[in-house]
């Protein structure tokens, strides 16, 4: 395995992008049918298919890109449906089914960092360019990857689920609002993120608010993983 070539630089990111968006969405489902919502499970949507979320353009297209030129990556996947009428509390559990994304990502994230440690320590030395070397990168990447993903979406924005989370605490009438601003989240999304920064670099989203808690937090479950492999 070529630690330079395109192919290997685009799988060490995708693979582990693509493990977390599924079970991030798989997670929305799952605690909607826990609080009374079973229409992702009647739409064939908690699966752990990959085929069955990918969204060409968020899932494969737009990560593929930020992968290749180094610049950090996240993606999205096509939204697990929650019909918040089906809800036994629907502005409370809107925030929870809001709420498991993130917090399975962070879990992924812990067992990433279990698993790498472990690894670590098994292996004793990781080759440059063998099958270890690329499932260690796989699981480091893996636990940047989610948890870069966990504190993406809790941005307080609609569509992410922090902005759900905000929609669940506001006023009935301000809600009703502030979910209307929903159908311009990725248009909305695509000028903050890669429109603004392009004119504006001190207006970057990612690199202000995302990037310095993603290291801090990173370097927590890495503590996690050197405490492992000794």
């Amino acid at each position: 395995m070529d630690p330079n070539s395109i192919v290997y630089r685009a799988a060490i990111w995708l693979i582990p992008l693509v493990i977390a968006i599924v079970f991030h969405e798989v997670a929305h489902g799952l605690a909607a049918r826990a609080l009374g919502d079973p229409t992702a499970a009647e739409r064939k949507r908690l699966s752990l298919n990959p085929i069955r979320h990918v969204d060409p353009i968020g899932t494969v297209v737009l990560p593929l890109i930020l992968a290749l030129t180094r610049m950090p990556v996240f993606g999205w996947a096509k939204p697990v449906p929650v019909n918040y009428a089906r809800l036994r509390n629907p502005r409370r559990d809107m925030m929870l089914v809001a709420l498991a994304g993130p917090g399975m990502n962070f879990a992924l994230a812990l067992a990433g960092a279990v698993l790498l440690g472990l690894l670590l320590a098994g292996a004793g030395e990781v080759r440059l360019g063998s099958v270890g070397a690329f499932v260690a990168q796989n699981l480091f990447n893996f636990v940047i990857v989610n948890i870069f993903l966990a504190l993406f979406n809790l941005l307080p924005l609609p569509p992410f689920d922090g902005g759900h989370v905000v929609q669940g605490l506001l006023p009935p009438a301000a809600a009703e609002r502030w979910a209307s601003f929903g159908r311009f989240g990725f248009p909305l999304l695509f000028i903050l993120l890669l429109i603004v920064p392009a004119i504006w670099p001190s207006a970057n989203i990612v690199a202000q608010l995302i990037v310095p808690p993603a290291d801090a937090v990173n370097k927590w479950f890495f503590a996690i993983t050197e405490a492992i492999a000794g």
